[in-house]
């Protein structure tokens, strides 16, 4: 009698349901329009374009806008329907698009910077335009007068911007992999603090207000989520990216988080575990296991007549160690550690199968990915790739 055969379950994975392929140029931001099968497009060949959805499935352009310099950096806020465009110049210039999204109507420029725009963020709640440019300025101007309300000088330029209506906490986030906290006034702003995590260019900034958590991520390959409610300095490692991370998005709702990377990869983490802070790497002049000198310790080494070692640190407790003692290779996930790493001997035999189920799941875009953004009330995720092509993605299937 023939077997049965059972079907096998589908691992659940983002579901691609668009390309947009028309740009001779690299795509530098782009968004999906809520409540519409729409998308807004920048581009480095000048162009602002609206797409939307035809009967025929594909996405064509209702507006083909051509601007005197590259557009480098957008906010639209779909209430008002304001699309504010950072330029290559330093300026940003606002329209508003109509209802059925076929028209685009000049409102206002903002001689924001001296060069060019890295970041704009619109703030309803407040009518104030944010903005961050490579000649190191963060400015905030009122939205309705037009008028600049402050600027504040940072260390490198800017690379990542978030903004915190309940307290008016600005999130900088910079080229040295700094993370700078502003309290935003009418017409002033105030340092808070200052924190580094990144050894790269921080690269994208995430802020979730309910949590009251940031995540950063940098060309370092590498997230930290930053405990900012908790006021106790925690910060969260996650490693599972093999380039630099290009954007970030929480979705609070089922508490997952959302990285891509240039290296293609769509990953999606679980933050709803209690997850463990990575341990400082200790000195050490010798194996904190074995006691053998590493090179630089030339008196045990003499009085010892040994060989100096290199040293290494184990991942999950931070001691230093030579390459005998830290042959294994673990996976550490509830410490971010998603990919294998260096472990020593006495820790991997500690670390269970239960500690290596992986708290992260990963997808390939098939694209090396510049450019992200996701619309929680569709379930929907855009990404932009060095291929000068959109893709839409339904990511309920994973998010969820």
């Amino acid at each position: 009698m023939a077997a049965e055969i059972q079907p096998q379950p589908q691992a659940r994975k983002p579901c691609l349901l668009s390309k947009i392929e028309a740009f001779q140029e690299l795509v530098s931001a782009a968004v999906i329009i809520p409540k519409e099968d729409g998308v807004i497009s920048l581009s480095e060949d000048r162009t602002i374009r609206v797409w939307l959805k035809r009967d025929s499935g594909q996405y064509w352009p209702s507006i083909f806008h051509t601007m005197p310099s590259s557009c480098s950096s957008m906010s639209f806020n779909p209430e008002t329907r304001r699309l504010s465009v950072g330029m290559d110049t330093g300026s940003i210039c606002e329209f508003i698009l109509s209802e059925d999204y076929n028209k685009m109507t000049p409102a206002r420029t903002y001689q924001a910077h001296q060069g060019r725009v890295t970041v704009v963020l619109f703030v309803l709640e407040m009518e104030w335009l944010l903005s961050t440019g490579q000649d190191k300025n963060f400015t905030w101007h009122c939205s309705e007068s037009g008028q600049q309300l402050g600027t504040y000088r940072t260390t490198a330029w800017v690379s990542g911007l978030q903004f915190d209506v309940e307290t008016r906490h600005a999130f900088v986030g910079d080229h040295s992999g700094q993370v700078t906290i502003l309290k935003l006034e009418q017409d002033s702003g105030s340092l808070v603090t200052t924190f580094k995590g990144h050894t790269g260019n921080l690269t994208a900034l995430c802020w979730d207000p309910v949590q009251r958590v940031l995540f950063s991520g940098s060309s370092d390959h590498s997230i930290i989520m930053w405990d900012i409610g908790g006021r106790k300095g925690t910060a969260i490692e996650l490693q599972g990216h093999n380039d630099k991370v290009q954007g970030l998005c929480y979705a609070s709702h089922t508490r997952q988080l959302i990285s891509c990377s240039s290296d293609g990869s769509i990953v999606i983490w679980n933050m709803d575990v209690t997850r463990q802070e990575t341990p400082e790497w200790l000195d050490s002049d010798s194996c904190q296991k074995c006691e053998q000198p590493f090179f630089w310790n030339f008196k045990q080494m003499w009085d010892s007549k040994k060989i100096g070692l290199r040293q290494h640190h184990c991942r999950k407790c931070g001691q230093a160690v030579c390459g005998k003692c830290s042959s294994k290779r673990s996976t550490i996930p509830l410490m971010g550690f998603e990919f294998e790493v260096r472990v020593c001997d006495s820790c991997y035999e500690s670390i269970t199968d239960e500690d290596r189920a992986p708290t992260a799941t990963f997808h390939d875009s098939k694209h090396s990915i510049v450019y992200m953004h996701y619309e929680p009330t569709t379930g929907n995720l855009l990404t932009s790739g060095a291929d000068k092509v959109i893709k839409l993605w339904d990511m309920t299937p994973v998010v969820s």
